[in-house]
This record gives C-alpha cells, sequence and structure tokens, in this order.
C-alpha cells in the first residue's frame, strides 16, 4: 500500500520543484544583475496549474492494483514548469533588464512559498503516519 501517492501529493511535489526551479532562475538573474545584454528569466508553474485545475474537464485515471498493470489515462496530471526569457525590455544602457530589488522581493515571495509548501507536505505526512500508527 502506498499511502503518500494521490494527486495531492503529485501537485506538491510538482510545486516543490517548481520552487527549486524558480530559486535557480532567480539566483542566476541576480549573479547576472551588471552582465551587458543579460536578459531576466521567470519561472511559470502556477498559473499553469490554476489553469489546468479551472479547465472543467474531468480526467479519469484506471488504477493500478499492481505495476505490471498498463496505465490507463493521464499518469501525471501536474504541469511542468515553463521557463521565458524576456527580450523585450531593458533597464539600464547596457540592454541589461534585471531589476535588482524586484528579484530579491521574487526571492522572498518564492522563499516563503516553499516554506509553506513544506509545511504542507509535513502535516500530511503527520496525518498519514498519525492514521497508520493510531496515536498522537
Amino acid at each position: 500500500m502506498q499511502l503518500l501517492n494521490g494527486v495531492g501529493f503529485d501537485r506538491l511535489e510538482g510545486a516543490l520543484k517548481a520552487a527549486n526551479t524558480r530559486q535557480s532562475v532567480i539566483a542566476n538573474n541576480i549573479a547576472n544583475v551588471d552582465t551587458p545584454y543579460f536578459k531576466r528569466s521567470e519561472v511559470s508553474f502556477e498559473s499553469l496549474l490554476q489553469s489546468q485545475v479551472e479547465d472543467g474537464t474531468i480526467v479519469l485515471r484506471g488504477r493500478q492494483t499492481d505495476p505490471k498493470h498498463f496505465a490507463i489515462g493521464p499518469v501525471n496530471n501536474v504541469p511542468d514548469t515553463l521557463i521565458t526569457t524576456d527580450q523585450s525590455t531593458a533597464m539600464n544602457n547596457n540592454m541589461n533588464n534585471v531589476d535588482i530589488d524586484s528579484e530579491m522581493s521574487s526571492l522572498a515571495e518564492n522563499q516563503l512559498r516553499y516554506n509553506a509548501y513544506i509545511e504542507q507536505m509535513n502535516s500530511r505526512i503527520k496525518m498519514m503516519r498519525t492514521a497508520v500508527e493510531g496515536r498522537a
């Protein structure tokens, strides 16, 4: 029996991966704040996940009781992260478009989001552990 599988854990895992990717992208933007002609990048995940959840189409997935069974329906409903580069703007005379204040606030927001995802994951694991062990 696999207690930590399901849509909720898949979405949390995807969100944690997105936060890790976002951390790397923001750190790269900050590291290149003075690099001429560098264009900032950003990560999209939450908007992709929200649009997929609100799409309204019901996606059915067959239940696999054995690892040898074929997967029926989508295996993973969690979208991948999308990294985009902003080529259209320039902040400095050197054609760089990284705003250090904006990047630092994005970094702080990402840290808070990551901590919230970790707290949610820990809470779910604690509930499962309490249910299995039968004690608080």
